[in-house]
This record gives C-alpha cells, structure tokens and sequence, in this order.
C-alpha cells in the first residue's frame, strides 16, 4: 500500500476545516481536485473516510483513525526537514506546544523569549489548552510537546517532571480569612470568587474539585490574567485561587493575603509530556533542555 505525503497533508487540512472547500483552499487546490484525491484516498483504503452534506464534512471512525496516523507521519517528515536544515539541528524549525494557564502565562513567556532570541531561524506555536486535550495533542502528533501540572494520566508518554506548582488562596489585606492559617476549598465557596476566562485549565479544574464536593463556584467577574485576578482581590470585588508563582509575584505590589490552602490537590507536579525524547528534532529538545535542565529531570514511562 503506498501514500502520497501530498494526499495524507491534504487530508489533514479538510479534516480541520469545516468544509472540503477550505480544506482544499489550505491545500492550494480546487475543491473538484481534493475531493478526486480524497476519494482515489478512501479507494485505496476501502473505506469512508468523510461524511459530506451540506453544512461540512465530518469524520467517519475511519477518516478519525486515518487522522492520527498521517499527523504523526507528516509530523516525523517536518522532523526530518528540520534535522537536515541548514541552519543545524537546533537552529532552526517549528514547535508546536499545547500547555496549560499557568504555563501559558507565567513562565514560558520569559523561557521562549530568550530561546527564540538565541535561534532565528526556529519558529513557535504556543497554545492554551485542557489537560486532556494536552495529553491527547501529544498522543496523535498534533503537538511536539505539552506541559500540564498536575497527576496525569498518560500511558505511551515520557513524563518529564521538572517542578511544583502551589495553588494558594489570595484575598485583600484585612479580609476576614486574612488572618487564617490554612483554609479548605469548601470554606471559600461562602464568598464570591475572581476566576479567569472560560476555557482555561486552572478554572476548569477548580470547578471538578468543587463538583466533588457538591457545591458550587460563585464566580463575580471573570478576567484573562493572573494580574488582572489579583488588581481585582486588591480591590476588595473577591477572592481566588492562583498559583503561588504568580501571588508571590503580585503581592508584592499589591496589597494581598495569602493563605494556604488545604487540600491534597494543592501542590502540584508541572510536567512535560513527550512521545519519545530522543526522537525528537533537535529545536525542541533544544527547548526542553532550557526549561528543565538534564540533572534535574525525572523520567517516567
């Protein structure tokens, strides 16, 4: 059975595009050409890969497990152009990184700022995404890495954990759990929270640890940064849940309480998540190598 790169990256651009149209227009062809190559595609396999109408096309079983091979073989061919480039094997080449809030917004900033400064010729995509979705982006070669915190659960992954990360209660100087040494999630549901914006790891995840306990986050105003979160405890609208990163950080401009919190979930493993290290191109295990230095990985299969 033989494969045409050409036909496999086609599939990939219909499968994410809401219609075959667009999908054919990434691909740079005419959409009575893509879809003659799509069906010469589902001929050779014997099997349907999409279903079209009228609103799109959508993947059949087959068309979603013909997706997770060909993004990991077009993925090992961007490898493979990026290992031979000119600029040498770590000079050059693309990442792509799916990571969670905290990553997003705290320290990979500063880490990607210094590491692309140093390498031209590399370019990122750095995404914003679920804990699962990171899992899930590594496993089918949608992404080079993820960094999630947290247990994870991710069997035919390398786990590189590096460091922790604390979740701490912050509320405004002279609140009434200012003074408490330590407080319970349960505790906090009394008053109203500052959260960031749907869709982001850390909201997401307080929410199924509030679920477990049968209650319910009442959330007064929603924002797009740790800062933000903080100006708005500062300001005395309500309190919330950040990384300590991130409170030690503010608190120190700003006129905030931190209180530890109890709970098993609180302190927090970051990890990176790879399929497999050593085959990676040389840009990205450049890039591991500068977030976690080789003495203090630990590797877990």
């Amino acid at each position: 059975m033989h494969f045409d790169l050409a036909d496999l990256r086609l599939f990939i651009h219909i499968a994410e595009s809401p219609s075959l149209t667009q999908g054919a227009r990434r691909a740079h062809l005419s959409p009575a050409s893509a879809s003659a190559r799509i069906k010469a595609l589902e001929g050779q396999l014997d099997s349907r890969l999409l279903y079209r109408d009228s609103r799109g096309v959508e993947l059949t079983p087959a068309g979603q497990k013909l997706l997770q091979h060909a993004r990991l073989v077009m993925r090992q061919v961007d490898y493979l152009k990026s290992e031979f480039t000119e600029y040498g094997t770590d000079s050059a080449g693309h990442i792509r990184i799916f990571a969670n809030t905290t990553a997003v917004t705290e320290f990979l900033p500063e880490v990607l700022a210094g590491f692309l400064a140093q390498r031209p010729g590399v370019t990122v995509d750095l995404q914003e995404r679920l804990s699962r979705d990171i899992v899930r982006g590594v496993l089918d070669g949608s992404t080079d890495m993820g960094i999630i915190a947290g247990p994870v659960r991710a069997e035919g992954l390398q786990v590189l954990h590096f460091s922790t990360d604390r979740l701490l209660l912050a509320v405004p100087v002279g609140h009434p759990l200012s003074g408490e040494p330590t407080m319970t999630l349960r505790q906090t549901l009394a008053y109203q929270h500052i959260g960031l914006h749907e869709g982001s790891t850390l909201l997401t995840f307080l929410r199924d640890q509030v679920e477990k306990l049968g209650g319910q986050l009442s959330l007064r105003i929603q924002v797009s940064s740790f800062e933000a979160v903080c100006r708005m405890i500062e300001a005395g609208v309500g309190i919330g849940i950040i990384p300590e990163s991130a409170a030690r950080r503010h608190s120190r401009t700003m006129q905030l309480a931190l209180v530890e919190l109890d709970e098993p979930w609180a302190v927090r493993e970051r990890s990176i998540l790879v399929r497999e290290l050593e085959a990676l191109p040389g840009s990205v295990r450049a890039l591991i190598a500068t977030l976690v230095p080789g003495d203090q990985v630990r590797v877990e299969r």
